[in-house]
């Protein structure tokens, strides 16, 4: 139960590049979008939402976007693409870790802290939840915050996870 004797809603984190637009691969390796204008919605994205609505899930963005620590990405820019993402899906809430490994924070997947500071502020059941991910990171996330976890496949060129559920 929340705090207010409801039955908490179960949450369906989703990582953003990869997951709900196309990530940029060079390389074998993905990377965000760098403007807007490069942003693409994944096809299937506005029928896997609407599912998941219908389901009961309150979707949440979670995503690490480390270029902005390293200096070859603007805040603004990250935080103009998550708002492009809000008006094509209608996914209002992002949780984005703007760290890179050396910050040592707990927000950086594969560290659960931004599903866990989701779960506390929108009163989210991590129990009935799922972390949906195309790195290994978002599913160690997942599996740290005690989410079930799904792992899509786009054949990066970097090691891939191995307990997924």
């Amino acid at each position: 139960m929340g705090v207010d004797g409801q039955v908490k809603a179960p949450a369906a984190f989703l990582d953003r590049d990869g997951v709900i637009n196309r990530a940029v691969v060079r390389d074998g390796r993905p990377y965000p979008p760098q403007s807007v204008a490069e942003l693409a919605i994944l096809p299937d994205v506005a029928e896997a939402v609407a599912l998941l609505r219908r389901l009961g899930f309150r979707l949440v963005v979670v995503t690490n976007q480390p270029d902005v620590a390293r200096g070859t990405q603007s805040r603004a820019a990250v935080e103009a693409i998550n708002a492009a993402i809000a008006a094509q899906t209608g996914i209002t809430a992002f949780r984005v870790c703007y760290h890179d490994d050396a910050d040592a924070c707990d927000c950086r997947k594969p560290k659960p802290g931004l599903l866990l500071s989701a779960a506390r502020d929108l009163d989210l059941d991590l129990g009935r939840s799922v972390m949906i991910g195309d790195r290994w990171r978002d599913i160690e996330a997942g599996r740290n915050a005690g989410v079930m976890t799904v792992w899509i496949d786009h054949g990066y060129d970097e090691p891939a996870p191995t307990d997924y559920d």
